[in-house]
């Protein structure tokens, strides 16, 4: 972190949760970054929050714990908060605000950035085009991520959803061209911490991955600011470097209750459960920093992990974030029953650009039209196994045991893989065609007579 030294005053009025309330200012503007020296402490850091007349409220990215309101003295830069950016970012693991933990140097670079980023014009926006392929074979094959895509991970609680998207982290990639990740993780336990680092050490060594970790006894505040140094880095390096960036930001529910503790902290009105009214256009200040832009190289796409409080999908959290994104790839506990990992409902799944991403000239030709069947064959499938519940399987037609014969298929050879696991898109799809294979050739009505007899499949 970075801010030019500027003005200090030890008005300090009041100290209330992570707040720092001063008076008696004068020059001081909203979203400044602020210094906050402590009687023989070290520094702390902050934003201003809000500016009225003479008054200033600060959030404190470290916490107010053992400051004094007589022994504080605040420092304010003048600008934003600012971070420097460039490749030295690659490689380096940090904590959220951006200080490295993993025993290096500050990371240095040419240029700097505000954490709270540029907005684009979207006259200059390029519509989401081009795969991401996370070597996931129910990703890829269904839910293909594109990009410039904002796509939701969306988990029921207790699921392996750190797993999921370690596992993105570690094996996405762009079809050769040059590629980086971020991952941003927030509010995770040390052990969780230790998990991600180790699944991502190989990434981390060859230069592709920056990760920023804040774990749960780090302040709750720096999980405001952990996304969007997360972003400013990326879009550096995507719009910059021409690199095509992968950003992974695992948990936003730990995020938005970090932005509701700031709220009841400042004593505004709460909106549903809880959260800050302001929750909606505070998310899509983050998943609106994705995308490509006309004229210039790279892209920026974003993977927002989040765990539905008891498993309610409507909940502030994933209900807002399902207005804001392109669709969304669901985690739940009736998949984690059945076996195998990762626990996706493909019913429940959808990538709304999946359409741009995929199909002939980017993966394969058949690939949409394969999806679009397996789809529906799942979908038959489901209402197939609830019949059977109720009458049992030996009074089921022959067809239908064949739609119930797929439904394991789909799970055991496609759905199901192992953590380390990348598959490449070629291995994905024909594991997707044996699976389909299983029905009779007349219950196959979406796919093109061409392709059936390309791949065999009479069945009856």
């Amino acid at each position: 972190m970075t801010g030019g030294v500027g003005r200090e005053f030890t008005s300090v009025r009041q100290l209330r949760g992570p707040l720092l309330v001063l008076d008696r200012l004068s020059g001081v503007g909203w979203d400044e970054f602020a210094r906050i020296r402590l009687d023989g402490g070290p520094w702390r850091h902050g934003q201003v929050l809000e500016v009225d007349r003479d008054l200033a409220v600060v959030e404190v990215l470290e916490g107010t714990g053992g400051m004094a309101a007589g022994r504080t003295g605040v420092e304010f830069s003048g600008e934003p908060l600012h971070i420097p950016v460039g490749p030295g970012w690659l490689g380096r693991v940090c904590n959220g605000r951006g200080e490295p933990i993993d025993g290096g140097p500050p990371v240095f670079g040419a240029t700097r950035a505000p954490v709270s980023g540029y907005p684009i014009n979207p006259v200059r926006r390029e519509p989401p085009a081009e795969p991401v392929h996370t070597g996931i074979s129910v990703i890829d094959a269904l839910t293909t991520l594109v990009r410039g895509q904002k796509l939701p991970v969306f988990s029921e609680p207790g699921l392996p959803h750190l797993d999921l998207a370690t596992q993105i982290a570690a094996q996405s990639s762009a079809g050769g061209e040059p590629f980086s990740v971020v991952f941003a993780g927030m509010g995770l336990t040390h052990a969780d911490a230790a998990l991600v680092r180790d699944a991502l050490e190989e990434r981390s060594v060859s230069g592709e991955l920056v990760l920023l970790l804040n774990t749960a006894d780090d302040p709750a505040i720096e999980r405001i600011v952990t996304p969007r140094v997360a972003l400013t880095v990326a879009e550096h390096l995507a719009f910059t470097e021409g690199r095509n960036v992968l950003v992974v930001l695992t948990d936003m529910t730990s995020y938005a209750e970090a932005l509701r503790e700031v709220s009841a902290a400042r004593n505004e009105i709460p909106a549903r459960r809880g959260y800050p009214g302001y929750l909606y256009s505070d998310l899509a200040s983050l998943y609106e920093r994705c995308g490509r832009i006309r004229g210039m190289p790279g892209s920026v796409t974003i993977v927002p992990v989040l765990t539905m409080p008891a498993g309610d999908l409507t909940h502030p959290v994933p209900d807002l974030t399902g207005y804001i994104t392109e669709g969304q790839i669901v985690l739940t506990t009736a998949a984690q029953a059945i076996g195998g990992y990762p626990p996706v409902d493909p019913l429940s799944s959808l990538s709304r650009l999946m359409r741009h991403g995929a199909g002939p000239g980017r993966t394969r030709e058949d690939h949409l039209d394969l999806a679009a069947q397996l789809l529906a064959a799942l979908a038959r499938a489901r209402q197939v196994r609830e019949l059977a519940d109720l009458v049992g399987t030996d009074a089921l037609s022959r067809t239908d045991q064949h739609y119930l014969e797929l439904e394991g298929a789909f799970r055991a050879e496609l759905a199901t893989q192992r953590r380390d696991e990348a598959r490449k898109i070629d291995d994905t799809l024909d594991r997707a065609w044996r699976v389909l294979l299983r029905l009779p050739r007349r219950e196959l009505s979406m796919l093109p007579a061409a392709l059936l007899d390309a791949h065999g499949g009479e069945r009856e």
